[in-house]
């Protein structure tokens, strides 16, 4: 009986010593990942989400200041001819 106990204990560590490493493998396995996935988006000049909705807010603010500037010319052009 105390060698079954035993035998049990032991296969018991032993599994739980196994996922420990499994765990350790998947984490690095990740970093490793992310690092090599970080890198090569680094190396194609991808802009972040902030830099774009940034860019994207000047577009937008200048396409409205030439819409204004418009119809100010457009209304300067209609008084001199008229």
């Amino acid at each position: 009986m105390q060698n079954q106990s035993k035998f049990f204990e032991d296969m018991s560590r032993l599994m739980t010593n196994a996922m420990g490493v499994a765990q350790g493998a998947k984490d690095e396995a990740e970093t490793a990942m992310k690092g090599w996935i970080d890198r090569w988006m680094a190396d194609r000049d991808f802009v972040t989400r902030e830099e774009f909705d940034a860019v994207r807010a000047m577009a937008q603010k200048a396409r409205e200041e030439n819409e204004t500037l418009k119809a100010r010319i457009d209304a300067l052009e209609a008084a001199s001819r008229g």
